[in-house]
């Protein structure tokens, strides 16, 4: 019985790999626009946010998960980059904006709150929602495991 050259297994076990489904990166799409992000789903995370960031690709968010719907404020303390914030609530619809909110310069920073109670809150670069055309009521699809929100 002839063996397989291990050059042919190995191209073998490579191209079975490549056939496996691979897990999508987290994204979300509103407005029929899609942006890759990154989930905060714990106190940490929500509260360190995109603080000492100096730039945010305009194909990328942060989406904020929250264990439940009640108002948000957010507000721009080490946050180095202007962003739109927008507030969505337990179905995931736009209930609120800020839009082309600036870095904070000045302690104590002031906040930007949500119009209705929020579970969701996403920050794309600012500028992004007009671009778009965001409006109230879109809804935000989320790709990817948000995992345990706490």
């Amino acid at each position: 019985m002839k063996r397989l050259p291990l050059v042919s297994l190995l191209l073998l076990v490579a191209g079975c790999a490549a056939a496996a489904p691979r897990a999508s990166a987290p994204a979300v799409e509103l407005h029929g626009h899609r942006f890759s992000t990154e989930f905060a789903t714990d106190d940490a995370s929500r509260e360190r946010g995109l603080m000492m960031r100096t730039d945010l690709a305009a194909d990328h968010s942060m989406l904020f998960v929250f264990p439940d719907s009640e108002p948000r404020w957010f507000w721009m303390k080490n946050t180095l980059i202007p962003l739109d914030i927008l507030y969505f609530d337990d179905g995931r619809k736009l209930v609120s904006m800020q839009l082309d909110v600036p870095p904070c310069k000045a302690d104590p920073c002031p906040s930007y709150p949500s119009d209705a109670p929020a579970r969701y809150v996403l920050e794309l670069p600012a500028g992004t929602a007009r671009r778009i055309g965001v409006q109230a009521g879109d809804e935000l699809t989320v790709e990817g495991d948000i995992g345990t929100v706490h």
